[in-house]
């Protein structure tokens, strides 16, 4: 039997938000519970879907702008949420820089290249987008790179990008920037520990294979 909206906020209220299904509260957050199960229609769950739509799709889909405005608006809410949470991560090897980027990069359908800040007790402090590129190769120079670390008084860096393919192995590309991040490091004095290239649920990491 179908619960009408004022049913499912009155559950939360009684019950609490963590009862509720994503369906429930996507039903919430837009306001119709035909729409809210189009969100995630065809997918395996809600991670699937948003990360394979935006405010476009969602308009395609049948949201008016008002809706897939709160959509939108809700799902960047709670990356936030998530990557401030993730800040202070400690790294204590080369798994725990590979599992803190495999969801910000495995679903990229672009190479994206990131920087993650870490402080002397190797805890991340801030984490940034350096540069967005095609399927196959993304454009990265040391100076971007280093002028952030600095910018935020890094103590070290760790640097990490996606290879959309899946296949996390590195290229020859990839083997001369991190030689020349490596050599510009030693320079400033903000050392890479390491360079994680991550693929579908795999990576690489160069420090872990003796590169670095």
């Amino acid at each position: 039997m179908k619960r009408s909206t004022l049913e499912v906020h009155e559950d939360i209220m009684t019950y609490g938000e963590k009862s509720q299904t994503v369906e429930q509260l996507l039903e919430i957050i837009i306001g119709d519970e035909n729409k809210a199960k189009t969100v995630i229609k065809g997918y395996e769950n809600l991670e699937d879907a948003i990360g394979r739509k935006n405010y476009t799709n969602w308009l395609h889909d049948g949201l008016t702008k008002s809706e897939a405005q709160r959509l939108v608006a809700a799902i960047e809410l709670g990356r936030k949420i998530a990557a401030s949470s993730q800040e202070r991560t400690h790294i204590t090897s080369p798994g725990d820089a590979a599992e803190y980027f495999m969801e910000k990069l495995r679903h990229g359908t672009h190479e994206c290249f990131l920087i993650a800040m870490l402080n002397t007790k190797n805890r991340i402090i801030k984490t940034e987008q350096i540069a967005e590129g095609s399927l196959t190769s993304c454009v990265v120079h040391p100076r971007e790179v280093y002028a952030s670390a600095i910018t935020h008084h890094a103590a070290a860096i760790i640097v990490a990008h996606n290879h959309p393919s899946g296949d996390p192995y590195p290229s020859s590309e990839d083997r001369n920037l991190t030689k020349s991040l490596e050599e510009a490091g030693s320079i400033l004095g903000i050392p890479l520990i390491d360079h994680i290239v991550i693929g579908d649920g795999r990576y690489y990491s160069f420090r872990e294979h003796g590169e670095l």
